[in-house]
């Protein structure tokens, strides 16, 4: 069950202070002192209340629209859930208030503050993994919060998503059921796409299941990873362990660049080594070869996303325990493989 929105009385109550103060306190009025503004402030990020200058005048009003935000606006995979999500939510009405955060965790706790600011009807995140500070918004938000693209160990109510370590894992299986044993991964240098940091870890843990060693993990650079990087990973990958039988990569994108380099270098794909990537992106399936890959459903997860939206904020159902819905991906086996 959701829990309902703190409100500008609440911070007062736990401040010991009048309403107006807590509400001079977040208008930088002169009359409260620093201290008692920070002091303030701090017991309002604390319980999650987020400050709503225009409450007063929209308490009574629904907003139709229902904040989004994820890590990047150029990436396919997420331009379709939004796509499906928006279509779907335009068909009852409402419509979407995007931000991005550029794969930043701090970034993202500035644009839920934002968009919480603007009283949405729902809030959709990607990923489970917050800022301390943005879990207890979202908790308190008072309103149906989705996390998508991710199984959370610890969702903070509805979820729609799958398991980037598992489909990984299944890549790797694939692989080792061809008889490759030197198998390498190829994906960012930094845990800011923490979906990323999930696959490497699934691909080391199912590389460990094999009994195959993990010694082949190259950093590409800061998510997300562009066909560029993915060919200069590649070609480091190459120089350092020419033997290696396989790679996977965290993206399409960046399985496309490893590809670029093995023709460059007159290197065989698949028969003298096999790239899969991530995504289904369009490169995959009109590139020579054709890319083994992962199609994690975008627009199915926007178009689940927007139902259970919908669902939630029908007035004439009942409450509905926190939901997870999980994603059938799939597996591609292409020509690279």
């Amino acid at each position: 069950m959701q829990q309902s929105a703190k409100t500008m009385k609440d911070v007062a109550q736990a401040a010991g202070v009048s309403v107006m103060t807590v509400s001079r306190a977040f208008k930088a009025d002169r009359s409260v002192s620093d201290s008692t503004r920070e002091r303030i402030r701090q017991i309002a990020d604390d319980l999650g209340y987020v400050f709503d200058s225009t409450a007063a005048n929209l308490r009574t009003q629904k907003t139709s629209f229902v904040a989004v935000t994820i890590p990047s606006i150029n990436n396919a995979n997420f331009a379709d859930t939004v796509g499906a999500l928006s279509d779907r939510l335009a068909e009852a009405g409402m419509q979407v208030l995007l931000g991005y955060s550029g794969y930043s965790v701090a970034k993202e706790e500035e644009l839920i503050e934002q968009l919480l600011r603007r009283r949405p009807e729902a809030i959709v995140v990607t990923g489970g993994r917050h800022s301390p500070r943005s879990r207890k918004m979202l908790a308190n938000a008072g309103i149906p919060v989705i996390e998508t693209w991710d199984l959370p160990e610890a969702p903070l109510g509805h979820v729609v998503g799958f398991s980037n370590a598992d489909t990984m894992a299944a890549m790797v299986d694939h692989l080792a059921a061809r008889g490759m044993q030197r198998i390498g991964f190829i994906g960012g240098d930094t845990d800011g796409d923490t979906r990323g940091a999930d696959r490497r870890r699934g691909f080391i843990a199912a590389m460990q299941r094999h009994g195959l060693a993990t010694d082949r993990l190259i950093g590409a650079g800061r998510p997300p990873i562009s066909m560029r990087e993915g060919a200069a990973a590649m070609g480091q990958l190459l120089d350092s362990l020419p033997d290696t039988q396989a790679v996977v990569c965290v993206s399409d994108l960046s399985a496309f660049g490893a590809l670029t380099e093995c023709q460059r270098r007159g290197i065989k794909v698949p028969e003298q080594i096999a790239i899969a990537g991530f995504g289904a992106y369009e490169i995959a399936g009109i590139s020579h070869p054709t890319i083994t890959t992962i199609d994690p459903r975008p627009r199915l997860i926007g178009l689940e996303a927007a139902n259970l939206i919908l669902t939630l904020l029908d007035p004439k159902r009942a409450a509905l325990a926190p939901k997870t819905v999980k994603i059938d991906w799939q597996l591609c086996a292409a020509q690279t493989t």
